[in-house]
């Protein structure tokens, strides 16, 4: 991983890709959920946090590989994937701006169990692949990629890298961050931050879109 984020363009691509995850990925949804559910109860989360990468890592990266192909192909999809890409980015903004301003937000985490490795795992890659946002954040991070031409690469790493850091951080830390995240101010200060990223990384889309 280290040789393609070397050089300038390179790690700076790495940096918006590791950008762009903690935007995409820090939300509270169904494997958020269920990760933090593991890592409270620290039922089988290491297998957990390893196959949720796994997954985030083999889609992040044949996204950013395959759409590169198709838009060789069809020179006019890179048009369409960039401002796809700014239209979802500036919608997850806007989401997490009126979660920011409404409150309301937190996290209910059940206390049932489950009973095997298997069952866990199998639950793992339900929570992964059997979700509609999974394989819209693949599009949109196959279509931002698009940006950076040889350096695409380097931004799927650091797209990687966030989904890598966030998932350790949910299942690892789940002990720690749970008592505060059932806070809603403190969501309301993680969905206000990731507004602004997200505003950010949308507005700098729609510029170099414009020329």
């Amino acid at each position: 991983m280290f040789s393609i984020i070397s050089g300038g363009a390179g790690l700076s691509a790495w940096l918006s890709g590791a950008a762009t995850g903690i935007g995409l990925f820090a939300v509270v949804g169904a494997q958020s959920a269920f990760i933090l559910r593991q890592g409270i109860l620290r039922k089988h989360i290491i297998p957990v946090v390893a196959t949720c990468a796994a997954i985030d890592g083999i889609f992040i990266f044949a996204s950013v590989a395959g759409l590169r192909t198709l838009t060789q192909a069809l020179p006019w999809l890179t048009t369409v994937v960039l401002w796809g890409g700014v239209a979802f980015l500036a919608w997850y903004a806007w989401q997490s701006a009126r979660r920011a301003l409404a409150g309301g937000g937190g996290m209910h985490v059940d206390e049932g169990d489950s009973t095997s490795r298997r069952a866990v795992l199998i639950s793992a890659v339900g929570f992964s692949l059997i979700n509609p946002h999974f394989w819209l954040d693949m599009m949109v991070i196959g279509g931002i990629a698009e940006n950076f031409g040889n350096a695409r690469m380097a931004f799927a790493a650091g797209v990687f890298t966030a989904s890598c850091l966030w998932l350790t951080a949910q299942g690892l830390g789940a002990r720690l961050l749970a008592p505060l995240f059932t806070k809603p101010k403190t969501w309301r200060i993680l969905d206000g931050t990731i507004a602004v990223i997200l505003s950010i990384l949308a507005l700098s889309l729609a510029f170099r879109g414009m020329h």
